[in-house]
């Protein structure tokens, strides 16, 4: 079964990552892998998914009738875990929020989505808010 990767944080540009996700998978018979990655010092970090919005976000996606997992992961980089993931599940698509930045804002703070557009090796969708 295909494999589409979402890269998930809980704001608005998570959640089109994951609505588009959820099509992307209706669409090509897919299974779905959530990934929310932070840094480690993030279990304070708004973009970490919490324990308790952990069982919601599944309830949603089985709801949704798609084959699904969930990852959450504290060990590095975001953007290189949810590119190593996608590697390493041979995923054919992975799907990211995007939001507008500044010239400045993108230098000074880097950016994931960035990150991952250039060092995927499959195809990106990116979903703009």
């Amino acid at each position: 079964m295909p494999t589409i990767v979402v890269a998930y944080t809980p704001n608005e540009q998570g959640e089109a990552a994951l609505e588009r996700g959820i099509e992307e998978a209706g669409l090509r018979s897919a299974r779905l892998v959530v990934v929310n990655a932070t840094k480690g010092e993030a279990l304070v970090d708004p973009r970490y998914l919490s324990d308790s919005d952990a069982p919601l976000l599944d309830a949603r996606l089985a709801e949704a009738g798609v084959e699904h997992e969930i990852e959450r992961d504290l060990s590095g980089d975001p953007a290189d875990i949810v590119v190593d993931r996608a590697r390493e599940l041979g995923a054919e698509l992975v799907v990211i929020g995007l939001r507008r930045r500044t010239p400045v804002g993108k230098l000074v703070l880097g950016s994931v989505s960035q990150r991952i557009l250039l060092d995927a090796t499959v195809p990106v969708l990116a979903v703009h808010v």
